[in-house]
């Protein structure tokens, strides 16, 4: 019409770095989802059953220079000690030929060893009479379970351009290799808060871990991987990961600020 302008539609052209920017963050996106899942209210990092394999949602693990490289030696002979002190590390596998008698936490899928468990639940119950939320998102593994675990660490390490044996040393500071890992013994749980279902440093800031902080050698568990042992039992600081040890070998290792092999060790001493 006149007296009217025809205005043409402008045609832009994206910068030729946006597309390698935006698919470059989907990668990380899904990288992220598939190796640091989080768990739901109802189910917490089902990590204790053949069915389930998703490895445990860690934050990125922290780079530390202190790490076993050392593929276990074959497994040693029984220890002397009962069977809620048997030692399980890189250094001390597990005895292929064990069988751990287990039964189901109450409310939970994870499994535990049957003879402690009983320990492990007037724990929780007495955490939650005291109106804390205690999540156990993982109990026994199977090896199999434990395998896939350690794979997909190693498998971010190599991703993030580590060479095989760094991405290996790397990784098993946060998921034990197959048959060093306590979880095989049914005697380890990951414990977190409900309201922060996250394996991390920060984890130690909940209520619910500094109950366990105070606690938990009432019951005959402690914390096992401590702040500052890592040299010790080859595993970076784990304020989730408690290991049932009876409660006169608890109380020693928490007052005393041990680890469970500086204490079997002042034993043989």
């Amino acid at each position: 019409m006149p007296g009217r302008h025809r205005h043409r539609a402008r045609r832009f052209s994206l910068p030729a770095w946006l597309p390698g920017l935006v698919l470059g963050f989907a990668a990380g996106v899904l990288v992220t989802w598939a190796l640091f899942p989080r768990a739901t209210a109802a189910q917490v990092i089902p990590t204790g059953g053949p069915a389930a394999s998703p490895a445990p949602y860690y934050t990125a693990p922290p780079t530390s220079t202190t790490a076993p490289t050392a593929s276990p030696e074959p497994a040693k002979a029984a220890s002397e000690h009962p069977w809620y002190l048997t030692l399980v590390n890189f250094e001390t596998p597990i005895d292929p030929e064990l069988e751990v008698p287990l039964s189901t936490l109450e409310g939970n899928i994870q499994r535990f060893d049957s003879r402690a468990i009983s320990a492990l639940e007037d724990m929780l119950a007495a955490m939650e009479a005291e109106g804390l939320s205690p999540a156990v998102c993982s109990g026994y593994r199977t090896r199999e379970t434990q395998e896939a675990l350690y794979a997909r660490q190693v498998d971010f390490w190599l991703s993030m351009g580590y060479s095989q044996a760094d991405a290996e040393a790397e990784a098993c500071l946060m998921v034990a290799r197959p048959d060093t890992s306590e979880h095989q013994l049914g005697l380890a749980a990951d414990i977190v808060a409900a309201s922060y279902q996250v394996l991390d440093a920060s984890q130690e800031n909940t209520p619910e871990q500094q109950w366990l902080l105070a606690h938990c050698q009432e019951y005959g568990f402690i914390l096992r991987y401590p702040s500052g042992k890592t040299d010790r039992t080859g595993v970076s600081y784990e304020p989730w990961h408690y290991r049932y040890v009876g409660k006169a070998a608890a109380e020693a290792i928490m007052s005393q600020g041990l680890c469970l092999e500086e204490y079997l060790e002042s034993l043989e001493n």
